[in-house]
Formats: structure tokens, C-alpha cells, sequence
């Protein structure tokens, strides 16, 4: 826990927060004089933002992995609001209506989705389109005859959403406990993060296959014709930027069709070149029957969430005579419809993906490099989107209670932000320190982020 000397401006909004706004994540009973800081952005400017007191920081997480352009695009996404809100600022997407923006959207995401997959029901983020995507699991079975279909299968340490239902694929306790059962059942099996397992694992093949392995016995073990749906991101976010080995994605594919489920793959993170791909698990040889996206597909200038379909789902589905009785007020609203719209133009207008497919090797070089400072146990990640794993002593083991807080509580967060750098630090599973910069980001503004995590965690080895 910090605390600094805000400005006049900084020490109001401060206080008018802790006294009126409930924050996310957050104990907000410790916020307040003499208690937990209070972060206040005031403003955005390319891949900078400044705080209340005017210090200006990298945002080296992509606000929260959705500013993918960053902040220097406002006047061009200002005018598509204007000209969408003087047009028609609502109309739902809800019995048999609809409005030009979110059909225009709706075809131009068919054009750069995987292979087959055409179709897309609009939400208003992550979670709602993770909700989505089990209830057209559910529907999709009972249209088929399979109503047992009732299970789904997510990985260890996944995070997929905290609405009830999205929280009942999220395999955290502590997020998940206190709010009782969740809605449906969920196995939970391994995810593909092979730091610590032995050395043979290194091998593609051999992990690829053990991995497989567990997951079909989880079916067996289930039932087959219990299972609804496997969810899984392209690289995991939680626990810490986790890329699959070589033919992961293809093996899913492959017990999906022997099994019957459906294979969704989350992509709110990873869609819209975060990997360096439209959809990151183009990346990876993934061919799922229903993709999730969010975040970046407004490019944080305005919220929404969608959930993609395959043709061969949205078949039954759409027999005559079947209702897909699920919906959201604002779903596809004709604001973050024409936002979504500029901002798919402005990444193909400017080539932003060809920018991250360009730098990525070099963010990788220097990322890796960081593994040999003696607190960092492990560096893994893809495109622009990479996490280091963090070890408590020389030997690579654990922290103590006491080093723990003060490393990973106190030290590096603290002073990543002192250096201008913003940064996710975990002190929760494993202990990670997490960078999703804006897709727009230079060579020098890469090697300025590595430079600051070098620094920081460098200071940090030194106290162990």
C-alpha cells in the first residue's frame, strides 16, 4: 500500500471518489487519506496517458488490452460519433428490427473472421458475449436432440468474465466463492503454461499430446454427451501471457468433432492484433465454432462486446421456427457500432497490424532477455501482449510472506510507476508483471518498456 502529495485537483478528485464511486477490483474501503492511491488519468495522447497531477506515463497495458490505436485518434472516431448520433443515436437489435451500422459491422467483421465463421450476436463487453456464447451452446444441443448437454469445460486459472455466468468458466476461488455456486458445471483442466514441469516438455509433441491426453479423459470421465462447450483463449491471459505448444489448437478441433461439443475460442484480449493476427488464434491453427471479442474492437473509444458464429451452429439455430430468446438493451448500439467501423478502418488504413507482425521479433529479443535477471523465472508471450513470471529467491524458488509484499506489492509497482511505466503487477497465484502496449507503439517506445522493466526488476534481484 503507497501514498503520495496529490495536487489541489488530485487530492479533490481523490476524495470525491473514495466518498462516491465504487471501483473495480478494488477494496474500496481503503481508499481515502492516509490509505490506498487513487490512479486518476486525466487525459490520453498516442501511447501516453497523464495522471491528475500531469505526469505522463507509457501505457504499457493498453488501458486495460483495449486502446489498441492508443489515444491520438479521438478527432477521427469524434467525427463518426457525430455523424452516427445526428443519423440516429438508438434503435435496439431486438424482434426483427434492426439498424444500417450494426448490419455494415456485422458483414465487415464476417470478412476478417476465421474460416466459417459469419455470423455475429452483439453484446455490450467481455462477459456478455462469453454469456452468450454458453447460451447458444445450450440452444444449439437442444435444437439437436442433445438437451443433456449441460457441462462446460474451461482451464486452470482461466478468466473469462464475472457475470454469473461467465464467472462459472473463470477458475478463480476467490472470485468465484462468494458468490455461491455458479450457474452451470464446469471441469476445469490444464492450461499450457509449462514453466516448472520437466524438462521433456520443452518438446512440443510430447506436451501437446499430455495435454490432450488429460482433456479427453476429462470427456470420458464426464460423459461425452454432457459436455456443452470447451473454452479457451489463444494465449491466456491469467497466470500470465500463456501461449499453447505447436498442434494444442488443432487437437481441440480434432475432440471436438469426435465428442461433439462446441470449441470456443475467447479472444477479448487476443482479436484485433494483439498477436498480430485480426483473430489470434489464426496464430495458432484454431478453428473454433464460436469466437468472443471485445476491448479491442472499439479500440477502448467505446464499449462493446460481440459473439461470433460459424455457419454450421447458426444452421440450427435458425431452423424455422427457433427463437434464440436471449438479448441486451444496448446490444450492438449504433454509437459503438460506428466506432467499431472507424476503428477496423483506421487499423487497415494505417497498417497496424503490419506495425506489431514487423516489431514483434524485437519486443520478443528484449523480453527474453529480461529471464536472465535472477527474479525472473520465466518469459512468455506473443505479439505485443507478454508477461514475466517471478521467482523469490536465487535457487527460483518461492517468496517469502514478507518479501512477497514487499517486491510484489510494494517495490515493483511503485516503481515502474515512478518511471513512467504502466504495468500489471499480479500478487495473486503466480507473482507476474504483465505489459499489452498500444499496437501503435515504435521500436523506441518497445525498448523504453523493456529498459523500465529491466531497471525495476534489476532493483528487485538485488533484495532478494
Amino acid at each position: 500500500m503507497t501514498t503520495r502529495t496529490h495536487t489541489p485537483a488530485g487530492e479533490h478528485l481523490s476524495a470525491t471518489a473514495a466518498r462516491h464511486l465504487l471501483l473495480n477490483m478494488t477494496p474500496n474501503g481503503s481508499l481515502g487519506p492516509g490509505g490506498q492511491e487513487l490512479f486518476v488519468v486525466r487525459r490520453g495522447e498516442g501511447p501516453y496517458v497523464d495522471d491528475a497531477d500531469g505526469r505522463r506515463h507509457i501505457d504499457g497495458l493498453s488501458g486495460l488490452y483495449c486502446c489498441q490505436l492508443g489515444y491520438s485518434y479521438a478527432p477521427e472516431f469524434a467525427e463518426a460519433a457525430d455523424k452516427q448520433l445526428r443519423e440516429l443515436c438508438f434503435s435496439p437489435l431486438w424482434s426483427a428490427s434492426a439498424h444500417p451500422t450494426a448490419i455494415e459491422l456485422a458483414e465487415r467483421l464476417a470478412r476478417i473472421a476465421p474460416a466459417g465463421v459469419e455470423h455475429t450476436f452483439f453484446s455490450g463487453g467481455g462477459a456478455e458475449a462469453v454469456e452468450t456464447a454458453w447460451k447458444i451452446a445450450r440452444r444449439y444441443h437442444a435444437l439437436r436432440g442433445e438437451a443433456g448437454r449441460v457441462k462446460a469445460i474451461s482451464r486452470r486459472g482461466a478468466y473469462h468474465g464475472l457475470t454469473i455466468g461467465a464467472l462459472s468458466l473463470t477458475d478463480d476461488p476467490g472470485l468465484r466463492e462468494p458468490y455461491g455456486p455458479g450457474a452451470f458445471e464446469t471441469r476445469f483442466v490444464s492450461n499450457t503454461n509449462r514453466f516448472g514441469l520437466a524438462p521433456e516438455y520443452a518438446d512440443d509433441d510430447l506436451y501437446t499430446a499430455r495435454l490432450l491426453a488429460e482433456l479427453e479423459d476429462a470427456i470420458l470421465a464426464e460423459g461425452p454427451e454432457t459436455i456443452a462447450m470447451l473454452i479457451a483463449e489463444p494465449v491466456q491471459n491469467r497466470g500470465g501471457c500463456i501461449t499453447p505448444p505447436e498442434g494444442y489448437w488443432p487437437g481441440l478441433r480434432a475432440l471436438a468433432d469426435r465428442y461433439g461439443f462446441l470449441l470456443v475460442a475467447d479472444e477479448v484480449i487476443t482479436a484485433f492484433g494483439r498477436l498480430g493476427e485480426w483473430f489470434g488464434g489464426e496464430r495458432y491453427g484454431a478453428r473454433p465454432d464460436i469466437v468472443t471479442v471485445a476491448k479491442g474492437i472499439t479500440a477502448g473509444y467505446a464499449p462493446m462486446g460481440a459473439t461470433m458464429v460459424s455457419n454450421r451452429v447458426v444452421e440450427v439455430i435458425n431452423r424455422p421456427g427457433a427463437v434464440l430468446n436471449h438479448g441486451y438493451t444496448f446490444a450492438g448500439h449504433p454509437l459503438s457500432a460506428a466506432i467499431a467501423l472507424r476503428s477496423l478502418e483506421i487499423m487497415e488504413r494505417d497498417r497496424i497490424l503490419d506495425n506489431v507482425r514487423g516489431l514483434q521479433d524485437h519486443l520478443a529479443h528484449r523480453m527474453t532477455s529480461l529471464a536472465d535477471l535472477p527474479i525472473v523465472g520465466d518469459v512468455r508471450g506473443a505479439g505485443f501482449f507478454y508477461a514475466c513470471e517471478l521467482v523469490g529467491d536465487l535457487d527460483g524458488g518461492g517468496f517469502t510472506d514478507t518479501v512477497r509484499t514487499e517486491l510484489i506489492a510494494g517495490l515493483i509497482p511503485r516503481r515502474l510507476r515512478e518511471a513512467g511505466l504502466l504495468a500489471r503487477v499480479y500478487n495473486r497465484s503466480a507473482p507476474l508483471v504483465q505489459i499489452a502496449p498500444p499496437l501503435i507503439s515504435d521500436r523506441h517506445l518497445l525498448d523504453r518498456v523493456a529498459d523500465i522493466l529491466a531497471e525495476t526488476l534489476a532493483e528487485a534481484s538485488a533484495r532478494l
